[in-house]
C-alpha cells in the first residue's frame, strides 16, 4: 500500500492557534503566510495581511517588540519567546509566542515560524479561586466591625452585615428590601434623599453625620462614607458604612455645657470682682487722704514720733492695696468686656517722659536707672487711650524695677518701623524668666518667682497680663521675651493706623497725658 500524502498546508492552515510566516526581507519581516486563527488575531482576512509588514499589522510599541524578537532568532538561528503584546483587539487567542527559525541547506534562515501559545487554564480552578475570592469578600464584609449597607439608585436595601444587628439592632430580614428612610428619622428624610441620588448621578464619594433609627426606637449618631460602584448594565449600587459616634456627641454636649458653665462663672468672678474693687476704694481713699493729712499734722501734733513713722507705714501700705485693687478692677474690666476706649492723639514722646518722671523715685530707691531713647521725631502722636496707654508703661517699668539687679539699666526705645507701625520696647538686665515659664508669666494672677522666697519681688501678677489686655484693646502685638540672669525684653507694635504725625509743637499736647 503506497504512503498517504500529509497534507501540511491543512494543517497549518486549521491550527487550533494563531501561526504566520514571516520572511526576513533586508531590514523588514514581511508576512507570506497566515492561518486562520491568525486572521481571527489580526481581525482582518488573509488579502490584507499576505505582504504586509511587521509595522503595518501593529501598533509601534507591539512591532518594535515583535521586531526585535525576529531580529534575535534571526541572528542566533535558535527559537526565542515573544510575551504577549499589549493593547491588541485579540489578545485573548495567545498569551505568547514562540518564534522558529526555518533554516536553507545553506544554513541560512529562510523564513521565521511565529506560532501562538494559548493560555492553558482549568476551569474548574478558575471557578474555585473566583468562589474563594467571594467567599473571602464575604466573609470581610460580614466581620467588620463597622456597620455597611448597600442600596439600590430606588433607595431598595439590597445588603447588611452583621454589625447591624449588633450596634442598631436591626437583623437582615428587617432591612433587606426596604426604603433606607424607613430608617431615618422623618425630620432628616428629605436630605438624605438629595445625598443618596447625588451620589448615584454624579459616581461621587461622600462623608457627613446622618442620624439612624435603631431598632428599640433610640435615635444614633452616625458619620457616614459613601462610594459608588457600578457593574454590568450600567447598575448602580451605593455602599455606605456607618460609624455610631453618639458617644461623641454626647461628649461634645457636655464639654460645650461645661465649657458655658465655666464662661459664666468666670464672667460672675469678673463681675464680682470689679464690683468689689471699686466698693474697696473709696475707704482705701479716705485711708490715704487722712493718714496724709495726719502725717502733716494739719490739725496740730500728733504727740509721739512713732506716729508719725507708723502713719507713714499706713499711708504706704494703703497706696500698694489701693495699686493692686485698680490692678485687678482694670483686669476685670477687661475681661467682662466694660472696658471703653477713650481715644484721642497723643504726644508719645510727651507721655513717655511724663512716666519716666513719674517712675524715676522709684527706680532711685531700686539704685536702677531709666534710659528713654526715641528712635522718631517728637511730633508723632499714637491714636490712643493715654490713660491706658501710660498704664502699660508704669507696668512695664514697674516690673523691670521690682526684678532688676542692684545698679540695672531700663532702656525704653520708640521707632517706626518699615511697616509704619509704632514698636515700643521696654527692657532690663533683671533676674530675668526661664524660657519654659513665659507663658507662665502672661496668666493673670500668676508669678513665676516664688514670692515666699523673693520678698523683694512681690506682686499682683497681673502686671504683664493687664498690659498685653490693654495693648489688645488698641488691636496691637505684645511680646515677652527673657532669658535667666540675663533680662527681659517686652516689645509692644501698635498698627500704622494708629500712627499720627501731630500739627502742633510736643508740649502743646502736654494736655493730653
Amino acid at each position: 500500500m503506497g504512503r498517504t500524502s500529509i497534507p501540511y498546508d491543512k494543517i497549518f492552515s486549521q491550527m487550533p492557534v494563531t501561526r504566520f510566516l514571516v520572511e526576513p526581507s533586508g531590514a523588514n519581516f514581511i508576512i507570506i503566510e497566515v492561518n486562520l486563527m491568525g486572521e481571527d488575531f489580526f481581525v482582518r482576512p488573509r488579502e490584507e495581511i499576505i505582504g504586509k509588514k511587521i509595522e503595518d499589522l501593529f501598533i509601534p510599541d507591539n512591532a518594535k517588540r515583535v521586531s526585535e524578537s525576529l531580529k534575535s532568532c534571526l541572528e542566533r538561528k535558535l527559537p526565542v519567546s515573544l510575551p504577549a503584546l499589549i493593547d491588541f483587539p485579540s489578545i485573548r487567542n495567545a498569551s505568547s509566542f514562540f518564534v522558529s527559525p526555518i533554516l536553507g541547506e545553506d544554513e541560512n534562515v529562510l523564513y521565521l515560524d511565529i506560532m501562538a501559545q494559548p493560555s492553558i487554564v482549568n476551569n474548574s480552578v478558575v471557578e474555585r479561586e473566583r468562589d474563594d475570592a467571594l467567599s473571602l469578600l464575604t466573609s470581610i464584609f460580614d466581620v467588620s466591625d463597622i456597620s455597611i449597607m448597600v442600596s439600590d439608585i430606588h433607595r431598595r436595601i439590597l445588603r447588611v452585615n452583621n454589625s447591624f444587628e449588633r450596634i442598631y439592632g436591626w437583623g437582615s430580614t428587617d432591612m433587606i428590601g426596604k426604603d433606607f428612610l424607613d430608617f431615618i428619622p422623618e425630620e432628616e428624610r428629605d436630605k438624605a434623599i438629595m445625598t443618596h441620588q447625588g451620589y448615584i448621578d454624579n459616581s461621587e464619594r461622600g462623608a457627613g453625620d446622618v442620624k439612624f433609627v435603631c431598632k428599640d426606637g433610640s435615635v444614633a449618631n452616625c458619620w457616614y462614607s459613601t462610594a459608588v460602584i457600578e457593574l454590568s448594565h450600567n447598575r448602580r449600587f451605593l455602599v455606605a458604612t456607618l460609624l455610631d459616634i453618639t458617644s461623641r456627641k454626647q461628649m461634645e454636649r457636655s464639654l460645650l455645657l461645661a465649657k458655658d458653665q465655666a464662661d459664666t462663672a468666670n464672667h460672675a468672678k469678673s463681675a464680682f470682682l470689679a464690683n468689689m474693687s471699686h466698693e474697696l476704694r473709696t475707704p482705701l481713699n479716705a485711708i490715704i487722704g487722712f493718714s496724709e493729712m495726719m502725717q502733716k499734722q494739719t490739725f496740730g501734733p500728733l504727740g509721739d514720733d512713732k506716729y508719725i513713722e507708723y502713719l507713714g507705714d499706713v499711708h504706704m501700705s494703703a497706696l500698694h492695696l489701693l495699686e493692686i485693687i485698680n490692678e485687678v478692677l482694670d483686669m476685670s474690666k477687661i475681661e467682662v468686656g466694660r472696658t471703653v476706649l477713650d481715644e484721642k492723639e497723643v504726644n508719645i514722646i510727651s507721655l513717655v517722659e511724663t512716666v519716666v518722671r513719674l517712675m524715676s523715685p522709684r527706680a532711685e530707691k531700686g539704685n536702677v536707672e531709666i534710659k528713654f531713647e526715641p528712635d522718631i521725631k517728637s511730633g508723632y502722636g499714637l491714636f490712643s487711650d493715654p490713660r491706658l496707654i501710660k498704664q502699660i508703661l508704669i507696668n512695664l517699668i514697674t516690673n523691670s524695677i521690682r526684678y532688676s539687679i542692684n545698679g540695672g539699666v531700663i532702656e525704653i526705645k520708640i521707632e517706626i518701623n518699615d511697616s509704619g507701625e509704632m514698636i515700643m520696647s521696654v527692657s532690663d538686665q533683671g533676674i530675668g524668666i526661664p524660657k519654659d515659664r513665659l507663658g507662665e508669666a502672661m496668666q493673670p494672677f500668676r508669678q513665676v518667682h516664688d514670692p515666699v522666697q523673693t520678698m523683694s519681688y512681690q506682686g499682683t501678677g497681673l502686671g504683664l497680663p493687664l498690659a498685653k489686655a490693654m495693648v489688645g484693646l488698641h488691636q496691637g502685638e505684645f511680646r515677652l521675651d527673657s532669658e535667666e540672669g540675663v533680662g527681659t525684653w517686652v516689645t509692644i507694635s501698635f498698627p500704622k493706623h494708629r500712627v499720627r504725625v501731630l500739627e502742633h509743637a510736643p508740649k502743646e499736647n502736654a494736655h493730653l497725658i
